[in-house]
């Protein structure tokens, strides 16, 4: 095996990982114009290198931002938003020697969880995330699909330039709040290199604003698609839609009745959106609104579980103990009694017994304690606890990030 170092990276060594992170995504290195405007985006900060000498040959990344968790509130989290080995040291150590340099960085600080969008993911359950947050993929068959008219109407949409896009939207993401159990903050640094780049003169998306009785409380970002062929000359354009957040139902709608009157339209689709999102129940016929995928979103890793457990809340039932396993973080295993009061650790006899990836699975409200058990994640030691994990865990809102990184 090749000997190699892991240790923080430099100012120095910014450019030189990102484009190792581009390599090992496959994609070419960053243009100078672009590192210019989002090269900030990638601090040294929590940024884990490994070196076979100087070159780098691995990198993983994150920030720290906020997640909403069931309940109401927000806590803490890094958000794992850069992760490659370069192409010939794959396979040999270089990914689990970072990941665990990187865990260890979080605990250190007092993390309360982690978070990441799996490219692979194959790859992130031996580090201890699990799949917390689900989204599916729309597709909206134009100009059949229609809104009943029951739907409110919902006021103003207009359209932004791209210049009011990089301006006002980051604002307007606040203003909306994370109203959902697995949404998460934005900082400073998201924006320039994940939104800016795509909505500015030069990005091509288009943004349109609602705005209702107390101002502006909606946007989507969306791109046209020319579908015209040889063969079909009058095929009509596809709407692709990349972020869509409101404040309020009726905020939602408003967009999507946007969305589907825009002329010239064949189809809309739009990605990761929340499982529970009513838009088929919406149309005068459902059909028109297909779930054409559904897929893992968010990945969940809680860092310190008592902190992480006592955080949400949970709905009325019996009090279940958990026995938790952490094989990289060895400070949480441990039994943890779990109750419409909140959590506590305990030296009571366990109930149920699962690791830290099924604990992210569980945690957020998306996944039943009895579907998990089913699929063999949790070792049941007492089945009548199962109903009650159930009831305790289960979230009135299906889990939903709605922001890419």
């Amino acid at each position: 095996m090749t000997a190699f170092d892991v240790r923080p990276i430099t100012e120095e060594e910014r450019r030189g990982t990102f484009d190792l992170l581009r390599r090992a995504l496959h994609r070419p290195p960053v243009t100078d114009d672009v590192w210019a405007r989002a090269g900030d985006s990638w601090p040294a900060a929590h940024k884990f290198g490994a070196f076979d000498g100087r070159a780098p040959i691995g990198i993983v990344s994150s920030y720290e931002t906020e997640l909403a968790v069931p309940g109401g509130r927000t806590l803490p989290v890094a958000a794992v938003e850069g992760v490659g080995v370069r192409a010939d040291r794959t396979r040999r150590g270089v990914l689990s020697a970072m990941m665990a340099a990187q865990l260890a960085d979080f605990a250190a600080r007092g993390l309360p969880l982690a978070a990441l969008h799996a490219s692979e993911p194959t790859i992130y359950g031996r580090f201890g995330y699990g799949s917390a947050a689900l989204g599916k993929t729309l597709r909206v068959t134009r100009p059949a699909a229609r809104l009943q008219e029951r739907v409110a109407a919902g006021r103003d949409v207009r359209l932004l330039t791209p210049e009011e896009a990089v301006k006002e939207v980051p604002g307007l993401y606040r203003r909306i709040g994370l109203h959902r159990p697995g949404m998460i903050g934005r900082p400073e640094l998201w924006w320039p290199i994940s939104h800016d780049r795509y909505v500015g003169p030069d990005g091509g998306r288009l943004v349109a604003v609602h705005s209702g009785p107390d101002g502006d409380d909606g946007f989507v970002v969306y791109a046209t698609i020319d579908r015209r062929s040889f063969d079909s000359p009058d095929h009509g354009a596809a709407l692709e839609v990349f972020d869509l957040h409101g404040a309020s139902p009726a905020a939602r709608a408003a967009l999507w009745r946007f969305l589907l009157s825009v002329d010239l339209v064949s189809e809309v689709h739009a990605r990761h959106r929340p499982v529970d999102e009513p838009l088929a129940l919406m149309l005068t016929d459902p059909r028109h609104a297909a779930t054409t995928a559904v897929e893992d979103d968010l990945w969940l890793r809680p860092i310190d579980v008592t902190a992480a457990l006592a955080a949400r809340t949970y709905r009325a039932a019996g009090p279940v103990v958990l026995a938790v396993t952490d094989r990289l973080l060895p400070a949480n295993t441990g039994h943890y009694e779990i109750g419409p009061d909140g959590a506590r650790r305990t030296d009571a006899a366990a109930d149920l017994a699962l690791d830290t990836g099924t604990l992210g699975m569980l945690y957020l409200g998306h996944w039943a304690a009895t579907t998990l058990a089913d699929a063999g994640r949790i070792d049941v030691r007492d089945a009548a606890a199962l109903g009650r994990a159930d009831e305790l865990f289960t979230t009135t809102a299906a889990p939903w990030s709605g922001t890419h990184f």
